[in-house]
Formats: C-alpha cells, structure tokens, sequence
C-alpha cells in the first residue's frame, strides 16, 4: 500500500503561479495529478512515469503546468504557471502500480486526499 500526502495548495490571481506536490510512501510505475472543479467529473491534468520521465498533459494546461519528479526524496510535484479560474478545483496526486502512461483514473490505484486551488479573476 502506497500512501500519498498533497500539499501547496491556496488562493492566487489568475496569472499567477503555485507549486503543487506530493509526497509518496512507495514506488509505483506511474504519478499523475487530476482535478475535480464543483459538479464536474475529476479529469486528468499530468502524468509522469518514475523510471525514465516520460510525462503527458491534458490541452488545457499543456505549456502552463511541468511535472517533475525527485527520485531522492520521492516526490512529485506539479508547478503550475499562468493559472486561470478555471483552474480552480482540488487537486489528487494518484500512483498506478502497473506500467503504462494511462489518463484513465481508473487506472490508479493510490490518491491522495487533495488540495485545494483557488483561482481567482
């Protein structure tokens, strides 16, 4: 069993910038971060894979949002630039234990408990 811890969480401007990360008890194959606005669906946002840094984005925030990972301190964070309102939502780290660069949520089997974004105009 793999647990995750979120932090970095707040209240910015749009245009501004916050530092999500997430701090993992384990190793898995793949990390990734998605969100979930009020009355929407929870939707992909990035992912990496931990062995060699393969990452992918969702559209909406390719060129804004980098994924990284530290393999010393176990770590995966999301440093989001340029944010908008509709950024706003609660953000989950989640790790996959099989292979595989996958954006289906289900696919994962270990989240964290989220953090909060809030963007405001």
């Amino acid at each position: 069993q793999v647990q995750l811890v979120e932090s970095g969480g707040g209240l910015v401007q749009a245009g501004g910038s916050l530092r999500l990360s997430c701090a993992a008890s384990g190793r898995t194959f793949t990390m990734g971060w998605f969100r979930q606005a009020p009355g929407k669906e929870r939707e992909f946002v990035a992912l990496i894979t931990w062995n060699d840094g393969n990452s992918n984005y969702a559209d909406s925030v390719k060129g804004r949002f980098t994924i990284s990972r530290d393999y010393v301190k176990n770590t995966v964070d999301l440093q989001m630039n340029n944010l908008k309102p509709e950024d706003t939502a609660i953000y989950y780290c989640a790790g996959r234990s099989t292979a595989g660069m996958s954006r289906w949520r289900w696919d994962y089997a270990y989240w964290g408990q989220g953090t909060q974004v809030t963007v405001s105009s």
